[in-house]
Parts: C-alpha cells; sequence; structure tokens
C-alpha cells in the first residue's frame, strides 16, 4: 500500500476508535489485503500517537482465540498508555464490543531489544526482561463483524487491542515454568474457565519471543521499560454491566476488574 492509503485506513480506524463506533469495513481504496499491508496501517495508527506506545500485545496464541476472531496464526499490536486500566477498576461495558475478558502473562523490559540480523532465542529474550506481571486484557474491534474481518485487517485494528489491566509483578519468576503454571478466569454468576501458560504458544516466554522477532523482522527497537501481554492463558470470559471479572494465577496472586 502507498503512504496515502495507508494514512487513510489509519484515520479511520482512530476515529472509530476514539468515537466507539463500529465499522463494517474499510472502502476498498484503503482496505489491506496483506498482512504488511495491515502492519503499515498498525504503524501510522501508532505514528499518531507518538511517545504514548508503552508496548506490545499478541493475539490468537491459542486455537480458541485464533477461533474466535477467525486467523490461524499470531497477531501483535502495539499497546498504548490512554488504556492502561488499573486493578480494581471499573469499565464501562456499554462501548465494548467483543465483552470478553482474558487472564494473561505481561513482561516488563528492562534493557532495549534491538533488531539484529540473528533470530532472537527464547533465552536470550528473558535476558532482557526486568518483571513478570499479572495482567488481564480486555480486547476489543473496530469492526462489527471482526470474526470475518480477516488478518490483514484486524491486524491494521492494531490486533484487536482494547483495554488492559496490569497487575503486580511475580517475585522470582525466573524460577516458574510458566507452562504449566495454573490460570482461571472467573465471574461471580458462573463457572471459572480455567487454562495455563501452556495456551499462550505453549508456553508465555515462547510467545515473547516470537514478539520479539516480529519486531526484529520490521526493525522495530523494543525499548527499556516495554510491556508485552502474551496472549490468553484460558478460554476468554465473557463480560456484561455489572460484572466482576478475576483472574487467578495459583500462588502467584489475583486481579480483578468491574464493568458497569
Amino acid at each position: 500500500m502507498n503512504v496515502q492509503p495507508v494514512n487513510q485506513a489509519a484515520a479511520i480506524l482512530w476515529s472509530a476508535w476514539t468515537e466507539g463506533r463500529r465499522l463494517l469495513a474499510l472502502p476498498e481504496t484503503c482496505r489491506p489485503l496483506t498482512l504488511d499491508d495491515g502492519y503499515a496501517v498498525q504503524q501510522a495508527i501508532a505514528a499518531r500517537l507518538a511517545g504514548h506506545a508503552i508496548g506490545w500485545k499478541i493475539a490468537a496464541t491459542s486455537a480458541e482465540g485464533q477461533r474466535h476472531i477467525g486467523v490461524t496464526a499470531p497477531l501483535a499490536g502495539p499497546l498504548f498508555a490512554r488504556f492502561l486500566v488499573e486493578p480494581g477498576a471499573t469499565i464501562a461495558a456499554g462501548p465494548l464490543h467483543m465483552r470478553v475478558a482474558e487472564p494473561e502473562f505481561a513482561f516488563r523490559l528492562g534493557r532495549d531489544l534491538a533488531p539484529r540480523a540473528k533470530a532472537f532465542t527464547v533465552d536470550a529474550v528473558l535476558d532482557a526482561v526486568d518483571t513478570l506481571h499479572l495482567a488481564i486484557e480486555v480486547p476489543d474491534s473496530r469492526f462489527e463483524d471482526f470474526a470475518s474481518a480477516g488478518a490483514p485487517r484486524l491486524v491494521a485494528d492494531c490486533a484487536c487491542a482494547g483495554l488492559f489491566v496490569l497487575g503486580p509483578a511475580v517475585p522470582g519468576w525466573r524460577n516458574l515454568d510458566l507452562a504449566i503454571q495454573p490460570v482461571a478466569i472467573r465471574r461471580a454468576d458462573g463457572p471459572a474457565h480455567e487454562g495455563a501458560g501452556a495456551n499462550a504458544l505453549g508456553d508465555p516466554r515462547i510467545a515473547l519471543a516470537w514478539l520479539a522477532n516480529h519486531a526484529r523482522e520490521r526493525g522495530i527497537v523494543l525499548g527499556a521499560g516495554t510491556i508485552v501481554t502474551t496472549g490468553t492463558c484460558a478460554q476468554p470470559m465473557a463480560i456484561a454491566p455489572g460484572t466482576k471479572v478475576t483472574a487467578e494465577f495459583s500462588g502467584l496472586g489475583s486481579l480483578s476488574v468491574r464493568f458497569s
């Protein structure tokens, strides 16, 4: 895609995001048809918030997550400071479209990961990590029918980025086997959805390395302080106005968010 259609698509998507509107589709004149097109639009959106991007999310790191949005592989998207929510906060449910909450692990980098010729290994990426956090993501889409929008348009839509809750850091996390770490998300009015860290690409640490190599291939520096949410560890929990959702990480802690 040329610069003009990329910027046109970015403007339409960002306007829909900030105004709480849904799109049936992007105009054919600026509709991304490939993943590269989608990531170009995504970068144009991020450029509108220069200095406000604080990290990255990975969507569709599990088979359940891929089915939910109709894709077959993980997608990366930026996280912006204005959509960060404190644990225990109340979120207005009315503007949300996807209406799900997901329990996740999030890493915060302690030093830069700059692009290099050689692919990053898991160990190389973990060496740059400062802290591991418990998190809840509340993904959303600007597309009315997100399940059939297709990967290029979902990527342009910042990989269904929405709100996210960053919880406390986990002491001694380097000694944990995150793949087998039990994780659950529950509402007070129904059964929990139970899972484990392995639902995120087999291991949240593997998911983090996937994101680092995604950035490396596109010449993107992951700076110190960057937050990376690594994908849901359990089936997404449907939410509705008046509900409280709690993510539980056995032995590590929990965090909650309410929906008004």
